[in-house]
């Protein structure tokens, strides 16, 4: 399996596993003064199952019952996403920095995590080229050492998944074939069937319409794609690093070709309508944006990871797809001077 160095701050944030047997749990987790009240849920990553809520008193979110088998879950604030961690059996803090600790597995998952970032400290302060592919190859090595190892318990989803965007349709087959336990995971049959997506939505095939609705008014694609002028689909979120920072390339795009037949819509996905609107106002946009998108466009064009900007030509012919930075500026100017 092809593993990518560094896949991101994911794979410092959560998972493994352990026996498999019904065991009481006792998580405890810190807020604020303003959190009162507040409702927090612990839901399984992988089903988006809610498995238990309690409302913030004292100053203290803690929770109390029993499980069946250790669960990569998420602890959500009021329908927001506070932390990952792993559900299991025995005390769990979760600390001010959102790091749960005092469970073996959640233990283990910190060691694992201080591991990464020594290797991302060494990585930082290497000198040559050779030194950083040594260091690489050793993390990869340590990597698929993690995944060979728990490939039947939630670290080895956990890191299966992360690794899973990188991959190509036929490794993608290859890692599941490698590793069956995997195929029985929600968020990896969504992969398996992302694929199938990505296919009849590549570049030369016609546009897939969708249709979103927020405050009442309802988008489709075929509105704005295949009227004419060239279209470039932002699928982003507010909450997206790599989302931001591809606007600037946009707003490049956007100021060249504008008045040339180059329109740019923004669509957001996984994100919350106000977060949308007002990472709009905070990055300036000038381009029409649709909120509330949630996986409907992502459902439909396979997309596994943001952002993920599509260019559209006149008649809805995909052009472009997935392209970033200067990558994406050539295609553009590429279709625009009718190349």
């Amino acid at each position: 399996m092809a593993m990518k160095f560094f896949a991101g701050a994911a794979l410092a944030a959560a998972l493994t596993a352990g026996s498999a047997s019904a065991a009481p749990y006792h998580v405890t987790v810190p807020m604020s003064a303003d959190d009162e009240g507040a409702m927090v849920q612990i839901e399984n990553f992988d089903t988006g199952e809610r498995l238990d809520s309690v409302l913030v008193t004292d100053g203290v979110a803690e929770f109390r019952g029993t499980i069946d088998e250790p669960v990569l879950a998420r602890l959500l604030l009021d329908g927001q996403r506070y932390c990952t961690f792993i559900l299991e059996e025995g005390g769990i803090a979760v600390n001010k920095n959102r790091d749960a600790v005092g469970s073996m597995l959640n233990d283990r998952l910190n060691e694992m995590g201080a591991h990464i970032n020594s290797v991302r400290a060494s990585y930082s302060k290497a000198t040559s080229e050779a030194e950083r592919e040594a260091i690489i190859e050793a993390y990869n090595k340590y990597m698929e050492g993690v995944l060979d190892e728990n490939s039947d318990n939630p670290i080895g989803y956990y890191v299966f998944l992360d690794q899973a965007g990188a991959l190509s349709r036929e490794e993608f087959a290859a890692a599941l074939a490698k590793y069956p336990d995997m195929a029985k995971y929600k968020r990896v049959q969504r992969y398996r069937q992302s694929f199938d997506r990505q296919e009849a939505t590549a570049v030369g095939r016609k546009f897939a319409d969708f249709e979103i609705e927020s405050d009442g008014v309802k988008h489709r694609l075929s509105d704005v794609v295949g009227k004419g002028d060239y279209v470039l689909v932002d699928y982003w979120a507010s909450w997206c690093g790599p989302c931001i920072r591809q606007t600037a390339v946009l707003k490049d795009l956007y100021k060249e070709y504008k008045d040339k037949g180059l329109n740019v819509l923004g669509v957001a996905v996984w994100d919350e309508p106000d977060a949308t609107r007002a990472a709009v106002k905070k990055h300036d946009l000038p381009w029409e944006c649709w909120v509330n998108g949630g996986s409907v466009p992502t459902d439909i064009y396979g997309i596994m990871g943001i952002p993920c900007i599509i260019l559209y030509g006149p008649d809805g012919t995909i052009l472009s797809r997935d392209k970033q930075d200067d990558a994406l500026k050539a295609d553009v100017a590429a279709a625009m001077s009718g190349k």
